[in-house]
């Protein structure tokens, strides 16, 4: 049998503010980009929706932009997840990392060698593009929801890929208690900053980020300084963010020993043309069918992309491929939940079982 689209991705809009709020309040602490806070999330919409409505030959240049986008259930009309990109971060505001790297102190005439690794502030992913604000509601998860709703963002950087870096990295929220309470920054606050660890990611969210240049250390912190709790905490994820990592290392991306510089979690980051799905995906024209129920027609599972930006849809979907000619047979329903006619172009990608 033919399953009915039931959800779909679609950017976000000023209707979504209430369930956008909603989940801000659920994400819970070190999810820095949808901070608990109406008004900025309003921003981040309105910054979305100016995106979305550029001109579709815009390309990448010296001025980021922020998507967002939302995981939508068309039947009871509920917000069901988030998920976002950045084209370029860092051009705005100062955009920040620890960067390990390695210092040795050796006396050949002692015959001392004493390697040890260090944390430096730095900006090295200033104008690369960073994929976020994945969020899937509880209610969701479990569903295979999660996986389709981080996929979808590549196929629509791939598909508009003037509009971004070809460095595309993401943030893992890195362990917290509880309490939201992060081990690496209770170090830093007990030593620089004063500020608890929920109040300096909040401030991070919203854009009040001048603290961090005025309190920082200045010079690489050696890591063996650390209490054991904040260097165990080092380039580690959350338990919630482990399925996220998981996915994002078989796509491609990897760990270069840049870590967040609140929490510590690390961060991963690919060439655009080297992800996995990005390489598996391919562009087929759409023709409108009528299901002849004929079972020796195999169906195929895939994601699903139209190649429209501000009018954007992706959907998972189960539906038949003419390799022949390069087209995908969607029902007058799958094409209506995609946002797509007779003989418009999509992106899709072949979901292996």
């Amino acid at each position: 049998m033919l399953e009915v689209v039931m959800q779909v991705i679609r950017p976000i809009c000023t209707a979504d503010l209430d369930s956008l709020v909603k989940v801000a309040r659920a994400s819970g602490h070190g999810f820095t980009s949808l901070p608990d806070d109406q008004l900025v999330l309003m921003q981040r919409i309105e910054d979305s929706v100016a995106a979305m409505a550029l001109a579709a030959d815009y390309h990448f240049g010296q001025q980021n932009q922020s998507y967002l986008f939302v995981l939508e259930d068309l039947a009871s009309k509920q917000i069901l997840g988030t998920s976002g990109i950045t084209s370029a971060v860092g051009l705005n505001d100062a955009f920040y990392h620890y960067r390990i790297s390695k210092v040795v102190h050796s006396s050949p005439t002692l015959g001392i060698y004493n390697p040890q690794e260090v944390l430096t502030l730095c900006n090295d992913y200033t104008g690369a593009t960073e994929i976020g604000s994945l969020y899937l509601t509880d209610q969701a998860r479990g569903s295979g929801l999660g996986i389709i709703l981080s996929k979808f963002r590549f196929l629509f950087i791939a598909e508009n890929r003037h509009r971004f870096n070809t460095r595309i990295f993401a943030e893992m929220r890195g362990v917290t208690d509880d309490n939201g309470h992060s081990p690496f920054w209770h170090w830093l606050e007990k030593h620089f900053f004063q500020l608890d660890f929920p109040t300096a990611d909040y401030l991070t969210g919203i854009g009040k980020k001048s603290f961090i240049a005025e309190l920082m250390p200045r010079f690489p912190i050696y890591i063996c300084l650390l209490d054991k709790h904040a260097r165990k905490a080092i380039g580690q994820v959350h338990p919630n963010t482990e399925p996220a990592l998981a996915m994002l290392k078989r796509e491609g991306f990897s760990y270069t020993g840049y870590v967040d510089i609140f929490d510590a979690g690390p961060t991963v980051e690919a060439e655009l043309k080297q992800i996995a799905c990005v390489k598996a995906s391919q562009k087929l024209s759409v023709a409108i069918c009528t299901r002849n129920n004929d079972e020796s027609v195999p169906l195929k599972s895939a994601l699903v992309c139209n190649t429209k930006v501000s009018e954007f849809r992706a959907a998972k979907i189960e539906c038949w491929i003419d390799d022949i000619a390069n087209r995908l047979m969607l029902t007058t329903k799958q094409a209506k939940a995609l946002n797509v006619a007779q003989d418009d172009s999509v992106r899709i990608l072949v979901i292996q079982s």
